[in-house]
């Protein structure tokens, strides 16, 4: 261990300059989806920044007429988000459809009408990434993920809900990040400036739910994950051992989160144990 580290002076910075960030992520897109023959992406839509800079990369790497991006409103969604995500369609100029998930959310908890917040929340992800693989299909595009890495390391996400996707241009970018490209890349100030929320239900907001700021949080993972400091290291350059700890834990009781099904093995070539290939095998 070394007594002598010190956390960076800013954080984040760009890991590189925006527009060449924005390149490569751009021919990220490009790549992933024109290497299985397609051409089209879809997402959700949320009004939110994530979906927002994922819209924006994709619409450079394909042209906006290969973009769709989905609203899925619950009764109780703020008006506002919807409304940011026209504002975004349109700045962007890609197709927009909304589909209301009320019916079937509310038709399913009629059964267990005392579910907690935290199950309907989950429970609306889900239903929402079910109506993106559909619509897919009709739109014959690959569906596109909004995760940001910050997200993918706390576990604040719900797995085979809004972390699913087959693509994900977000994924290495930590929150800050993701807020620092897109006003280089000109997202419309109110989505970039608004507090982050997954709009599961009213007044819900990401900081409130977690407990600590994004950019807080952001310093600290960067200092265990990219730096790999010890935990002690990361307390002794400021901050607080409970936080760290914290963080630290829900990083590692995540990791189910993030990586494909266990299988058991009892053959002589398992899947993902022996029988394994680079990921464009096959292509």
């Amino acid at each position: 261990m070394s007594a002598a580290r010190r956390p960076p002076r800013e954080f984040p910075e760009m890991p590189l300059d925006a527009p060449e960030l924005r390149r490569i992520l751009a021919g990220f897109v490009r790549n992933e989806v024109r290497k299985v023959g397609g051409e089209r992406v879809v997402l959700g839509l949320s009004g939110g920044v994530d979906s927002s800079l994922a819209a924006f990369l994709a619409a450079e790497a394909l042209g906006p007429a290969n973009v769709l991006g989905i609203r899925m409103p619950y009764r109780t969604s703020s008006r506002e988000s919807l409304e940011h995500a026209a504002l975004v369609a349109e700045a962007i100029g890609i197709e927009i459809r909304t589909i209301e998930i009320t019916p079937q959310i509310d038709a399913y908890f009629t059964a267990f009408p005392d579910a907690a917040a935290v199950r309907r929340g989950n429970k609306m992800a889900r239903e929402r990434m079910a109506i993106l693989y559909d619509q897919s299909v009709v739109w014959r595009g690959l569906v596109l993920g909004t995760s940001n890495k910050t997200e993918l390391l706390l576990g604040y996400g719900t797995i085979y809900g809004d972390t699913a996707s087959a693509l994900n241009p977000l994924g290495d970018l930590y929150k800050t990040q993701v807020w620092a490209l897109s006003e280089r890349v000109g997202i419309p100030a109110p989505v970039v400036r608004k507090a982050p929320s997954a709009d599961l239900w009213h007044g819900q907001t990401d900081e409130d739910e977690l407990g600590f700021t994004y950019r807080e949080v952001d310093r600290l993972l960067y200092l265990l994950i990219d730096e790999r400091w010890e935990e002690d290291e990361i307390a002794a350059a400021g901050f607080a051992p409970a936080l760290v700890r914290r963080v630290a834990g829900m990083v590692r009781r995540s990791q189910f989160k993030r990586r494909p099904p266990v299988i058991a093995k009892v053959s002589a070539r398992t899947i993902d144990h022996d029988f394994r290939y680079a990921r464009d095998w096959g292509c």
